[in-house]
């Protein structure tokens, strides 16, 4: 015989709190980290599944002086914001017939890795009526995007400068990024770190005048002074996670996670010795016990790697994911007990009060915290906790 209990929806099924306050004391800790640099704050993916526009604002109450975005159209976004209106933003992620225009109309800095992107932001230049603001990418060793060093670089940075002599561009950046950056002492480090010098060097000999020169990602902008120039650029260091366990912990840091991931018990029920659970039935319960319903699922990000392995807090006690993640819900074994209906479940948080950490969560999906937070979908409602902002609108 088996005994459930049910009680109607009273709020969302999910939600991820979004701590700002946190985030603007993580900016002024990587601030202090480089201070003698700029900062950037990377706000692509939407802020890493944070929310893009009220962690930028959060970031440049903080001290951020710049807002790095991936594509032209978080960009944009970010720029329609009046809040952000005299924020330098810089997208560096471009498509042949990307909205060029549109980005020198919006005094955006754009990358240029290669001919055919000078050409194309120069003749959006041309119609706009205005330079384009551009910054050179160097491919010193990482292998995306960026320009090779050696003869394709002597022809882009000639061809920059012949822009800019024309009106139609100004180089305001030189910049390249790292590979191996959170794998202390990885000897692709040093050999990036002396092409960079290389390569800024032989542009500034040519006669580019970068406003700032900048390689150092999170990892570096915590542990590698030497790489940070004019500018360091945090992600995931900004939302309070650690780049890498070998770099150091997020407490090692002073850094606090910014997100808390948690959803209300759906249904609690009472099961016997031997049932299944979910798919597959890859779990079945070894005794009576009590199963929890957890409404959210691979749709939502929680990622279906994690069957079996996930941590969840209930009720001051870890559980773990019993059987397969669903599209849209999974299940936790109780134990035999017998929480409330509505009791919150908490995937992952800062750990204060005991939950397990996006960095648990990445460790059970066999990935990285980057991709943990990433990929909580749109679907979860974001909670903004945000007591001392001095911004609005």
């Amino acid at each position: 015989m088996s005994e459930s209990v049910v009680r109607p929806e009273t709020g969302p099924r999910a939600r991820a709190e979004i701590d700002l306050d946190a985030l603007r004391d993580n900016v002024r800790t990587l601030r202090e980290r480089a201070p003698g640099a700029a900062l950037m704050a990377v706000v692509k993916a939407d802020a890493y599944g944070h929310g893009a526009v009220p962690c930028a604002r959060a970031a440049v109450e903080a001290g951020a002086g710049w807002l790095g975005t991936a594509t032209p159209q978080e960009a944009l976004a970010l720029r329609a914001e009046p809040a952000l209106a005299g924020v330098r933003i810089m997208c560096w992620l471009w498509t042949p017939g990307g909205p060029w225009r549109e980005a020198v109309e919006a005094g955006i800095d754009v990358s240029v890795s290669g001919m055919w992107a000078l050409e194309e932001v120069t003749a959006a230049a041309r119609r706009a009526g205005r330079p384009a603001l551009i910054q050179l990418k160097a491919d010193t060793g990482l292998g995306r995007n960026g320009c090779q060093p050696g003869p394709e670089w002597a022809a882009l940075v000639a061809a920059a400068l012949a822009a800019e002599r024309a009106g139609l561009a100004r180089v305001t950046g030189l910049w390249s990024h790292f590979a191996c950056a959170d794998e202390p002492g990885h000897p692709s480090i040093a050999a990036q770190l002396t092409r960079f010098r290389e390569m800024t060097g032989y542009a500034e000999g040519e006669g580019v005048r970068p406003e700032v020169r900048h390689i150092a990602n999170s990892p570096a902008t915590l542990t590698l002074p030497e790489t940070h120039f004019d500018l360091v650029r945090p992600g995931i260091a900004m939302y309070g996670l650690s780049p890498s366990p070998e770099v150091g912990t997020s407490a090692d840091f002073g850094l606090r996670p910014v997100m808390t991931l948690s959803a209300p018990l759906a249904l609690v029920k009472r099961v016997p010795a031997g049932h299944g659970v979910s798919y597959g039935h890859h779990y079945t319960t070894p005794g009576e016990t009590t199963l929890g319903l957890v409404a959210l699922g691979y749709a939502d990000g929680v990622p279906r790697h994690a069957s079996g392995t996930g941590p969840v807090l209930v009720e001051g006690k870890w559980r773990t994911v019993a059987g397969r993640v669903a599209m849209d819900q999974f299940v936790v074994d109780l134990g035999g007990d017998l929480p409330d209906p509505g009791t919150e479940a908490v995937l992952f948080g800062p750990g204060d009060r005991g939950e397990p950490t996006a960095e648990d969560w990445a460790q059970a999906a066999g990935t990285i915290a980057y991709e943990i937070v990433t990929r909580i979908g749109p679907r979860v409602p974001r909670v903004l906790v945000d007591r001392r902002s001095t911004v609005r609108g």
